[in-house]
């Protein structure tokens, strides 16, 4: 299998740039306002790289940050500038969507770790001169969560109208409203959970085999030395993408059809037409995300665990916060499933918390939380609106 892209040299000179100095707004905090980690360690200096959606009002209470999943980036609503592809949420949020940036203000960084600008794996180490690679500190999701609320702090903004995030983002949405609950007006995790749980840390760990394995990591030195492990890779993303979908949805879109031909080859190409979508998945993967920043970013979802601070009793981690929360599951996602979802609304009910919960019918398994799912737009967008009016913040529909 070939997972190199068309044009490699370029594509690859595009990536290291905007890991260093994005197309993006981002901000650099100096040596002297260093981030703290969960690790012990302190990283500066050190930036974040973001964009925003809106306008901030005068009161400055409509603001509304959205964290991305594991290979999102800062670029919910507009184009990614290594692809050209709309924002992946471009759905969700714009003029007179669920997420409605005619009333809200809406902040989206590259988490720590990512390759899109924030400081991450690929980013200029300054005692070194070159990339971080594997000397970049081992980061969590409190970390990342911890840097999105320094760059909330450099915005001028005290409080959140709302956090949001699916997946690894939904797990950020819950580290914000136990971190910072003072902060949080109201949080929507979707397709997510207090923790990682075995079977996903073992996925995981398969992705991360298949990139080191690759003998072009070159022990995470492969920019200093001008390779690329992308057939380690685009393996890890391939495995990866299979627990994004449901059985049913793989069945409705590829069956068992072959590829371009009319009879089984009886040999190693893709006979299969879901063979041929993987092969593409991965190799396209590759042009976009860097492999180190796979390793680190897939390590702090495996860290995550909401409940272990709190003496493993999750519902002292929401004890006597005042935040509003919609938590939200798909009946089809086995990688999250509606299981994981209750297991928080249980803990937030047990604090006495504000929650509203959603399973929502789709068969398009874990991925449903970026797709066109109607039920998910309506409840979002319902949501807010209750709570803008509760906030005191015009919501959609109304008068600014």
């Amino acid at each position: 299998m070939s997972a190199e892209p068309s044009n490699p040299a370029t594509i690859q000179d595009l990536k290291i740039s905007e890991a260093e100095t994005p197309s993006s707004k981002f901000v650099r905090f100096s040596a002297d306002e260093p981030l703290e980690l969960d690790s012990g360690a302190k990283l500066g200096p050190w930036q974040i790289a973001y964009e925003t959606y809106g306008e901030l009002n005068a009161d400055k209470t409509n603001a509304v940050v959205v964290c991305h999943a594991l290979t999102g980036d800062q670029y919910a609503a507009s184009t990614n500038p290594v692809t050209g592809k709309p924002g992946w949420w471009s759905t969700m949020i714009g003029p007179g969507k669920p997420v409605d940036t005619n009333h809200y203000f809406v902040i989206c960084a590259n988490v720590l770790g990512g390759c899109l600008g924030t400081t991450g794996p690929a980013t200029t180490n300054p005692e070194t001169g070159a990339p971080y690679g594997l000397d970049l500190p081992v980061v969590t999701i409190r970390d990342m969560v911890r840097a999105q609320a320094r760059l909330v702090d450099h915005l001028g903004i005290d409080t959140l109208f709302a956090v949001i995030g699916g997946s690894m983002g939904g797990m950020q949405v819950l580290q914000w409203a136990v971190s910072y609950p003072e902060r949080v007006f109201c949080a929507v995790p979707i397709a997510a959970a207090a923790r990682h749980t075995s079977q996903n840390i073992a996925f995981h760990e398969v992705g991360r085999q298949a990139i080191i394995a690759d003998p072009n990591w070159r022990g995470g030195n492969y920019i200093q030395e001008g390779v690329r492990p992308t057939k380690g890779l685009a393996v890890a993303r391939m495995a990866a993408h299979v627990t994004y979908m449901s059985d049913e949805s793989l069945h409705q879109k590829f069956g068992r059809n072959l590829q371009d031909r009319d009879s089984l080859t009886f040999g190693f190409d893709a006979d299969f037409q879901i063979e041929s979508y993987l092969r593409h998945q991965g190799m396209t993967f590759v042009d976009r995300f860097d492999a180190n920043s796979y390793l680190y970013v897939t390590r702090a979802m495996d860290y995550f665990d909401l409940a272990d601070e709190f003496g493993g009793t999750l519902a002292n981690a929401f004890k006597g916060t005042k935040t509003r929360f919609c938590v939200m599951s798909f009946t089809s996602d086995w990688l999250f499933p509606t299981s994981e979802s209750r297991r928080v609304v249980r803990a937030l009910n047990a604090a006495a918390a504000n929650v509203s919960f959603v399973e929502i019918e789709s068969d398009r398994g874990h991925d449903s939380f970026l797709l066109d799912v109607p039920e998910m737009f309506a409840t979002i967008r319902g949501f807010l609106t209750g709570a803008a009016r509760a906030r005191g913040v015009p919501a959609p529909g109304e008068e600014v």
